[in-house]
């Protein structure tokens, strides 16, 4: 058989296990529910271990049409088991209080690590004891590859490691003392050289975990959705719940409410421009500051605070929105690389954005072989914000429906968990030596 022979007919998939060791509860892990589902519908036995969070059950079941009910970007497919999701350990214990002043957050930084620490251990124990063997093991993220590593160990398979950013550089790390950053990232180094393969989830930051860890270039999967077709009417969902006026543009944050997500400025921009209402879809730490914001008067009634909708309905809820923003602040070189899951799911949606001009970014909103999928501004200047969302709100209405096309039109042809999933495959396959 020739080589292009070969392309035509692909070697039949081989029936295979696989674990996702996550280090926090699934249901925060749209990426991991989106593989499980994948590999369930292609006829795998497929595990999540997960941490067991206070109201969750031990263990629960999903077939492949609940899988789909439970995260609306579950790939396509059929499969009689789906996937198993088995919980174990339990979160790092509360933080004491400590005085205030340079002594007293060390201690405290050194408390929270060992907490988590000892939480590790625990769930690395349980997770041992519930392990129903695999032929691969993903480790989802920094705490979840040193129990993938160790279950792979034991059961002498393979462990993919799943690097989702720069750690040492993001979040709560982030704020941590250098010599804790650096110790952070020399663990990290220890268990990806240990992994079998790598994965991430952008070119940029494959090229940093390259160098970082002196491994070959990580395979990229991005968070894409499935392709996905809108109502063939616009869909004014958020006019019908909050009394919207019929002409009042809707700007929609939706995720986690963080400071590092400029959403402070992101309303001062909003607040600038004339018939448009800013709807922050979410919740976080900042929640209570946004919910105050939104009754102080110089809201004016056009900002509301909305809970987080299920997957399963999001990108319904996204396509009600005349813009997506997403003005992640550049504090840090982990923000300023990042290509985050409300991207992928505003152009999934058919929606246009205004997002950070951060390079990876910029590449896919302005650089689109069909046109612009929306607009790029210096997300710490409200003024920039705002001419960027004029950019996209101040079309004719032949515009602005041009423009919804091009974006669902590009998200179908580029932005698509299917390509994304055939990466996916073709590295699962690779490692341990039979088609997935």
């Amino acid at each position: 058989m020739t080589g292009s022979e070969a392309a035509d007919h692909p070697s039949p998939i081989v029936p295979q296990r696989a674990v996702l060791v996550l280090s926090t509860p699934e249901h925060h892990d749209s990426r991991s529910l989106r593989i499980a589902a994948t590999l369930a519908g292609r006829g795998h036995r497929v595990t999540i271990l997960a941490r067991r969070s206070p109201d969750a059950a031990a263990t629960d079941d999903f077939a492949a049409s609940e899988a789909t009910a439970k995260d609306d970007s579950a790939a396509s497919g059929d499969s009689p088991d789906g996937y198993r999701v088995l919980r174990v350990g339990a979160p790092p214990a509360a933080r004491a209080s400590h005085p205030q002043g340079a002594l007293g957050r060390v201690r405290g930084e050194v408390e929270r690590l060992a907490g988590i620490g000892l939480a590790l251990r625990r769930q690395v124990r349980e997770a041992e004891a519930v392990d129903p063997g695999a032929d691969l093991y993903h480790g989802m993220a920094y705490q979840g590859i040193p129990i993938a590593l160790s279950l792979a160990r034991r059961a002498r398979a393979r462990a993919l490691y799943d690097a989702r950013d720069l750690y040492p550089e993001s979040g709560n790390l982030a704020r941590m003392p250098a010599p804790v950053r650096s110790l952070a990232g020399l663990m990290e180094r220890r268990w990806a050289r240990r992994a079998d393969g790598i994965i991430t989830v952008n070119n940029e930051l494959a090229a940093i975990l390259a160098g970082r860890f002196d491994r070959p270039l990580p395979a990229v999967v991005m968070n894409c959705l499935p392709a996905w077709t809108p109502p063939g009417e616009l869909d004014r969902r958020f006019h019908a719940l909050l009394g919207l006026a019929p002409g009042t543009r809707v700007v929609l944050y939706h995720g986690g409410f963080l400071p590092s997500r400029g959403i402070d400025v992101l309303a001062t921009a909003v607040l600038s421009v004339r018939g448009v209402a800013l709807i922050l879809m979410g919740d976080g730490p900042l929640r209570p500051a946004l919910e105050r914001l939104a009754g102080e008067p110089r809201a004016d009634g056009r900002v509301h605070v909305l809970p987080p909708v299920p997957p399963a309905e999001l990108v319904a809820w996204i396509a009600a929105a005349d813009v997506g923003a997403m003005v992640n602040q550049p504090v840090s070189r982990n923000e300023r690389i990042s290509t985050p899951n409300k991207l992928f799911e505003c152009l999934a949606a058919g929606v246009p954005v205004v997002s950070s001009d951060f390079p990876a970014r910029r590449r896919i909103v302005i650089d689109d072989p069909d046109g612009p999928l929306g607009a790029v501004c210096d997300p710490t200047d409200p003024g920039a914000i705002a001419a960027a969302l004029r950019n996209v709100l101040d079309r004719s209405t032949e515009g602005t429906a041009d423009l919804r096309r091009r974006v669902l039109a590009a998200a179908h042809a580029r932005w698509t968990w299917e390509r994304q999933a055939a990466t996916l495959l073709e590295v699962y396959g690779r490692l341990t030596g039979r088609p997935w």
